[in-house]
Formats: structure tokens, sequence, C-alpha cells
């Protein structure tokens, strides 16, 4: 195992990985391949000497009493106090002595086990760092080739390294695709499949892909100058995006709407005419309850846990709500409430008694 450092930095290079890891790589398989090759019931351990730069494998005998019956049986796990303080006059029961096994006798078997075991954990190493890498673009937008389309039309899509795959339920209705389309999308989770590796799963349904087509689209947003603070997609249909502009001179829905909707239409497109509204963030949670039912004029939102109660003329009820209750989905996933909808009372829209809650819209308006 002459120069053992040399081929580890030809590995590490060739494959462009830490050559730290290919070191604790390499002590793995030769400890692997010591096992096959001598026994899986012995321990041992492999150490690279840098300055000869070679590999050494050592086997682990516990020290234990001279009268231990184990010796009988076990000899070549165990030694006794007495032949192990002939070795080292210091090691004391329940040390370890080591002693150095040759790798020039292990002969042609050994040699294809080690061959195996290497090249499967090198494998091994490369799939791990590509799932880190991957794992850390959970959000991100990707672009990339079709190469496949199944019988359950789930799209398989090539970019970089890796094949991911949008199932069906993750792509907007009425798409479709076809080999050699250029799909984007953004990365909704990475794991490794025991019988496929690496599992990367792309969605353009997901409302990160909205906010990643927004930051794409909106340099104010990639600049961090406007913050997205949530968002929420019925996918193909329509969207709401609550915005925060961390800037006094910038606007956070002029600017991602941008000149004539130039921008909004943009990323609206790309989402098959999906209708986005955008949305001021107001960390006020009645304040953002009412902007976020837009059109619909409310006269008053309270409130209670995890619910806001939103009071209303009757004839803005049918907006709130939208058609098929989209307007109001949107806006519960939008504020992460549920939201309970009653009319105000009397004529003309007028209540019959005066709102008692400290909390009505038009001293928080006032007061923001």
């Amino acid at each position: 195992m002459e120069k053992i450092i040399d081929i580890i930095e030809s590995i590490a290079h060739e494959k462009d990985l830490n050559i730290e890891d290919v070191k604790n790589t390499v002590c793995i398989a030769l400890t692997k391949t010591a096992k096959r090759i001598y026994g899986e019931d012995y321990d041992y351990e492999t150490i690279i000497n840098t300055d000869t730069k070679t590999l050494s494998l050592f086997q682990k005998i516990l020290v234990v009493k001279d009268n231990d019956e184990r010796l009988e049986d076990e000899k070549d796990k165990f030694t006794g106090i007495s032949e192990a303080k002939e070795v080292d006059p210091d090691i004391e029961i329940g040390d370890e002595l080591t002693y150095e096994l040759p790798l020039d006798n292990l002969g042609r078997t050994a040699a294809a086990t080690l061959h195996r075991e290497l090249e499967f954990h090198i494998q091994r190493l490369l799939e791990n760092q590509i799932f880190e890498k991957y794992k850390n673009m959970v959000g991100n937008s990707i672009f990339g080739t079709v190469t496949r389309v199944d019988n359950e039309e789930a799209t398989y899509v090539e970019f970089d390294e890796v094949r991911a795959v949008m199932p069906r339920k993750n792509r907007i209705k009425g798409e479709k695709f076809k080999v050699g389309d250029v799909v984007k999308a953004v990365i909704r989770k990475v794991f490794i499949d025991k019988a496929q590796g690496i599992y990367v799963e792309i969605s353009r349904t997901s409302p990160k892909f909205l906010e990643a087509l927004l930051a794409l689209e909106v340099p104010e947003i990639k600049d961090e100058m406007i913050t997205i603070n949530s968002s929420a997609r019925i996918p193909g249909e329509r969207a709401k995006v609550a915005l925060t502009s961390l800037h006094p001179n910038v606007d956070a829905v002029g600017a991602t709407v941008g000149t004539k909707g130039m921008r909004i239409n943009a990323v609206s497109g790309e989402l098959n005419g999906e209708n986005i509204d955008c949305i001021e963030y107001s960390s006020i949670p009645e304040i953002f309850i009412s902007r976020a039912l837009s059109p619909a004029i409310i006269s008053n939102v309270k409130v209670v846990d995890n619910k806001a109660i939103v009071t209303l003329p009757a004839d803005q009820k049918s907006k709130a709500i939208g058609k098929s209750g989209i307007n109001i989905r949107l806006t519960s996933m939008l504020v992460g409430m549920d939201i309970e909808l009653v009319e105000l009372e009397g004529k003309s829209g007028e209540s019959t008694e005066p709102s008692k809650d400290p909390n009505a819209l038009s001293n928080l308006f006032g007061g923001e």
C-alpha cells in the first residue's frame, strides 16, 4: 500500500471530493475488507501515515485477567494481563493491544474485496455530497430539459448532475410537457431512496415557485429591498403574495407589479395566466386580513385565538368569498388563520349598534 496518500489525492481530485472524506472512506473500506477476510467478530483499526504515505491495518485485542475464561475459546480477541505486560509494561486490564496485520499477504481475493468496498463507499460519498448540495437548494428555482414522461404523467427533468421528477400533482392544471421541452420549477424536496438513489422532487404548484419567480423578475426582491412575508396559491387560477419594503423609497407593491404590470404579468405568464394579488403586509393581523380580503371592503376584524371574525356589509360578502370561495381560501392560507364572515345588521349596510370592538379598523388604520 505504498504512497496511498497519492492515490487518495488522485481520487479526490478526479471525483471533486474532500481529501479527508476520501481518507476516511479508504479506512472504512479496508476495515470492512479485514472483517470479511479475517472474521466479523474481531475489531480492526486502519491508520494512514501521512509521512510515509502508507496504509496500515491493525487488529485490536482486549487485555483481560489471566484466568479469564474467554482466553481459552477466543485467544485471537483476548490476551492475559501477564502476556500483555511483556509487550507494554504500563498496560492495564481493559486496555487494548494492537497488532499490525501484513497487507502484502492478503491475496487476490482480499484485493478484489477491497476494490469492491472502496468503489461502494466512494459512490456513497459522492451520493451524500450531491444530496447535501440539493438539500440546501430546496425552495430554489431550477431550469432543466424534459427527458421522459411516464405512463403516470410524471415528468423527468435533467439539470446539472441529477434527474429530477415532477409528479402530475406538481404540474399546473392543463400543462403538458414533451421530451426536449425546457422546464422551470422549484425544488420541493430531496431524499435518498434505497432503490433509486437520490430523489429530487420539483414542483410548479408550490407557493415557493411563485416566490422564486418573483425573485427572478423583481430585482428589489433579489437584492432584499423587498421581503416576501408569505404567499398562497391555487395553481393556475389565483395567488396572493404579501410584501414588505425594507427601503423607504421603494414601494413594495408598485415595484413588484412593475410599470404597466410588466413584471407581474411576466410571472403570471409563466404560471399559465394565474392572477396574482400583491398585498402590502402589516404586522397588525386585523389590517393584514382586511387587505388580504381585497377587493372586498371590510368594516371590522376581530382575532380570537387563531380565528379571524370579519364583519362586512352584505353587498361585500360575495367579493370576500370570491368565485367558488377562492378569495377567502387564499386569504386564510396567506394569513394562516380560519376566517368567519359576519354580515352587518340593519339597512344600507349600517350596524344597528355601534362597534364595541377596541380593534375597530377605523382606529387601526389611523394608528398604523
